[in-house]
């Protein structure tokens, strides 16, 4: 990687702590200048505006997130056991000072048109896309019943993730992963052969 390109990461990852607190809203090149310890137009030099810089901090959350939730749970075995990890791994996405950029974004953009919009569908189609295909690898495993349908379990996964974000961020419910995986147990055991 070129210099230039690692300033950009470094400026990005910088910009998606920052976003957790603040939403993508509030991050603005001013702001992370100062955060980063840069010019306001050095900062201006990577991204020419607010909003390219809104969708570069979206795009580098969502490596991150492939980073640290995919491409582990990617590395266990097929079938439930990368199921169970790709939840494992997601409850401690949810965990990051400042909490989940993902969910952010949907609170601030879902009924705004637009790119900033329609990147975070897509991005919120791809984390359901992953579930389905590894609950799918769960089917073709035989550990699931055959005919399963991999989108509701995908669902259904992805409400036990937002869930446990709810009552463990939001609520500070010191119960809130026992519940999360009690609930995927039973998902899980309903749907088992």
């Amino acid at each position: 990687m070129r210099k230039g390109e690692l300033t950009r990461q470094a400026i990005l990852d910088v910009a998606v702590r920052m976003a957790r607190y603040s939403g993508l809203s509030g991050l603005t090149i001013g702001s992370l200048a100062a955060a980063a310890d840069m010019s306001k137009s050095g900062v201006y030099a990577h991204f020419k505006s607010k909003e390219a810089l809104q969708l570069a901090c979206m795009e580098r959350n969502a490596e991150q997130f492939v980073d640290e939730v995919i491409r582990p749970a990617l590395a266990k075995p097929r079938g439930v056991t990368r199921l169970r990890a790709i939840v494992e791994y997601w409850m401690r996405w949810y965990a990051h000072p400042g909490g989940c950029l993902f969910l952010a974004a949907a609170a601030e953009f879902d009924d705004l048109p637009g790119p900033l919009h329609d990147l975070m569908v897509t991005e919120q189609r791809d984390m359901l896309d992953s579930l389905a295909r590894i609950t799918a690898t769960a089917v073709a495993e035989g550990e699931f019943r055959e005919g399963t349908d991999v989108s509701q379990v995908a669902q259904e996964v992805f409400g036990i993730l937002l869930s446990y974000n709810w009552m463990s961020r939001i609520l500070s419910n010191p119960d809130a992963a026992d519940r999360a995986w009690e609930a995927f147990d039973r998902l899980v055991d309903g749907r088992s052969n």
